[in-house]
């Protein structure tokens, strides 16, 4: 690409971040005492593996510490009241960079930090409106990868899904070739089951996909068949890397950087910030339809950049050749962590965690040419039926630690990839590893969660085969909850669909219970749907039990951790499944003698929040009463407000806001609202810009309407997280207060 043609575009882009200096931090030397067990997270390490960089909430808010990986001193690095989200530490040591979220809600930025407190900036997300996240360190230090989303609509705009001019173009055009395929011949779209949703009787709202192609899946008209290993070019939403040519008919960026029809369209853009401004940012990668966009890992000479992007089930690694921004390779890989993989010193050999042609994700070496296309794949580590959840690398490239996701808990190994030795299994303390990073030359430290603790962060020493310390700024196991009442440990149940399909989860029995007496019990749904259900310490849960209610928080279809099939059975109208999975693992526990078939409840946070109300107008006989946390009522109401980088992933997940209009009619509480038939409690963030309080508003409103018990707790300074201790210990006292009240004897 010439110098003058990749000016015009970077000038098309957003615009480009600047470093915002802020006043030094104050906190480096004062040290408050923890006022409530807390939890330690996201840990980063400096170059000589003595010190580490976590978040912590020992204050009542997620903030930015610094602390000995090996004593006990510690200092609170930025004491501001915005709550942390991600950490990384330089590789030359000189910055610390972090995510916050101002006032707690979703759009975040990015700050550094000297590791004294000093030197104190906003590296992106200054601007109003406008949102930024964290990608890799370049291999020297000299510069941060930074994601860019530009600030939404001004309001009032009309959603692009909302135009009605059939000539005008949408956000989200035709359904990729493929959409309605599922690692197999099973159609999510339309079909049969469900012929009273669309307004024909024909099923819900699948348009125009013509026939199967032996091997390939449904094609779409003017679109062609889908190639394997290869996400479908989807026009007016295909993501798009500057020098990529777009598909037919793709409302992406042309050869200026504009929008085909004149305008910008959505986006995010990924730069390189020197964070001491002294060098210009460096354009590295956009998305068109701005779903996900991460920078993961830059080459060690600086030619390649592994980028993440695409919506949710169906995200792509990409290797972007840095000098012109056109793409070497791209290869499909899987949800979950964000960090997917890494370069070889020499740039010709790219560690991958990937899914590509696969059931589980595993580990893939992809050989590399000049250009940074792909000579070979060949599987490095894999297991018959666990993914492979989380990848990190010792700093000389020749030793990597996996963590595998076997139905719900950890296991650790480290795996010498200069070699042929077998990998090295390394004992966990507790069950679930949820981030691990490299240590000085060989040493690792891991964040651990579990059943018995609140999060906390462990040290394993260069040669050690085994994680040798909690840290001693981590909380004890003992003080996890006060005394005399101990965590519950759950137990694994896997109930069986009415299809057949095999479903996971694990139950909570309330202390004190008889084992053979059935209890009251809530069932709780996690959020994604690409979440899982973990034996961790909850305290939501511990107070639910701690009021005599037993929790089973189960894995309905379209949970991560049992295999892409199970990731992809709930889209489309696959959905209708999902919520019958909920019906059916309330049956499961009643049959098993667990729980009481008078008195169940049904609890989920944000898709759990959704299919909470959606459980209780399709299933009203089942449960006594709801909580539905941040969830959506209504998903065209949905798709209206959310972000617009939110809708492009959720396009794929639950239908097209116009071709699927009857479909997420059909699919939505609200349309059957006439159902409910119990009290309903919802909860919302003040500042949810991902599913807008709205949502929860307009529930409440209707169930009042139709003379039934509702409420609405509005919780000030959150966002679709609730992350200060206040407000969480609101949140779930009142839940557990709602629970206790209905269901009772």
């Amino acid at each position: 690409m010439a110098a003058d043609a990749r000016d015009r575009l970077i000038g098309a882009m957003s615009a480009a971040p600047v470093p915002v200096p802020l006043a030094d931090a104050a906190g480096t030397r004062d040290t408050p005492r923890p006022l409530v067990s807390h939890g330690c997270w996201y840990p980063s390490v400096d170059p000589t593996g003595k010190w580490v960089a976590f978040i912590c909430d020992r204050t009542g808010v997620p903030q930015l510490w610094t602390g000995a990986v090996n004593g006990e001193e510690i200092h609170l690095l930025d004491a501001d009241p915005d709550p942390v989200t991600e950490v990384a530490w330089s590789p030359d040591g000189r910055w610390i960079a972090y995510t916050v979220a101002p006032g707690g809600g979703e759009h975040t930025r990015v700050l550094c930090v000297r590791p004294d407190g000093t030197g104190r900036r906003i590296v992106a997300g200054a601007d109003a409106g406008s949102s930024a996240y964290l990608g890799c360190w370049t291999r020297d230090g000299s510069a941060v990868a930074v994601t860019v989303a530009e600030p939404p609509p001004p309001a009032g705009r009309t959603a692009p899904w909302e135009q009605t001019s059939p000539d005008h173009e949408t956000a989200f055009a035709d359904l990729p070739a493929g959409w309605a395929e599922r690692d197999g011949p099973a159609t999510l779209l339309g079909g049969a089951g469900r012929g009273d949703v669309g307004q024909d009787g024909a099923g819900p709202g699948l348009v125009g996909l013509g026939p199967v192609v032996p091997g390939f899946g449904p094609v779409a008209p003017g679109l062609g068949p889908v190639v394997p290993g290869l996400a479908p070019v989807v026009p007016a939403l295909a993501p798009v890397v500057p020098g990529l040519a777009p598909g037919p008919g793709t409302s992406g960026l042309d050869a200026e950087g504009a929008g085909l029809d004149g305008g910008a369209p959505d986006r995010l853009t990924a730069y390189l910030v020197d964070p001491s401004g002294l060098a210009s940012p460096v354009l590295v990668a956009a998305e068109s339809g701005a779903a996900t966009l991460r920078v993961c890992d830059v080459s060690q000479d600086g030619r390649f950049a592994l980028v993440r992007r695409g919506p949710r089930g169906r995200r792509e690694a990409v290797v972007v050749r840095t000098a012109d921004l056109t793409t070497g390779s791209v290869l499909r890989v899987g949800d979950g962590d964000p960090w997917i993989g890494r370069f070889a010193r020499d740039g010709r050999t790219l560690w991958l965690r990937s899914d590509h042609e696969r059931r589980f994700a595993a580990l893939l070496a992809a050989s590399l040419d000049e250009d940074g296309g792909r000579l070979g794949l060949s599987v490095v580590a894999e297991r018959e039926d666990s993914d492979l959840e989380l990848l990190a690398f010792a700093e000389d490239g020749r030793t990597a630690a996996l963590a595998w996701n076997v139905r719900g808990a950890s296991e650790l190994e480290t795996l010498s990839l200069s070699t042929a030795a077998r990998p090295r299994r390394v004992p966990l303390p507790h069950e679930v590893v949820t981030r691990i990073t490299r240590a000085g030359p060989a040493g690792t430290v891991l964040a651990v969660s579990g059943s018995q603790r609140r999060p906390g962060v462990w040290w394993a020493p260069p040669g050690a085969g085994a994680l040798s310390a909690r840290t001693p700024w981590s909380s004890r196991d003992e003080d996890a909850v006060p005394p005399g009442r101990p965590p519950v440990r759950p137990v694994p149940l896997r109930p069986v669909a009415r299809d057949g399909l095999h479903l996971g989860g694990w139950y909570y029995r309330a202390p004190g219970r008889d084992a053979g007496r059935p209890a009251p019990c809530v069932i709780h749904l996690h959020g994604g749907p690409e979440e899982q259900e973990r034996p961790v310490f909850d305290p939501l849960y511990h107070e639910l039990l701690g009021r005599g209610l037993d929790v089973f928080a189960p894995d309905v279809r379209g949970s991560s951790g049992w295999g892409r099939p199970f990731v992809d059975a709930d889209l489309g109208a696959g959905r209708f499944a999902a919520i019958d999975d909920v019906a059916d693992c309330a049956a499961h526990v009643i049959l098993d003698g667990l729980a009481d078939p008078t008195r169940l409840a049904v609890m989920g946070r944000s898709y759990g929040g959704y299919l909470t109300m959606a459980s209780l107008v399709w299933h009203p006989e089942l449960f006594r009463t709801g909580v539905a946390v941040c969830g959506m009522s209504d998903l065209t109401t949905f798709f209206a407000g959310t972000e617009p980088w939110i809708a492009e992933s959720a396009a794929h997940k639950y239908g097209h806001p116009v071709h699927d209009r009857e479909l997420l009619r059909a699919l939505s509480p609200m349309s059957r609202v006439d159902e409910l038939r119990v009290p309903l409690l919802a909860v919302h963030g003040e500042y949810d810009t991902n599913v807008p309080p709205g949502e929860s508003e307009q529930m409440v409103r209707a169930a009042r309407e139709r003379g039934l018990p509702a409420e609405m707790l509005t919780l000030r300074d959150e966002g679709h997280e609730f992350r200060r201790a206040d407000n969480r210990r609101l949140f779930r006292r009142t839940a557990a207060d709602w629970m206790q009240r209905h269901l009772g004897p």
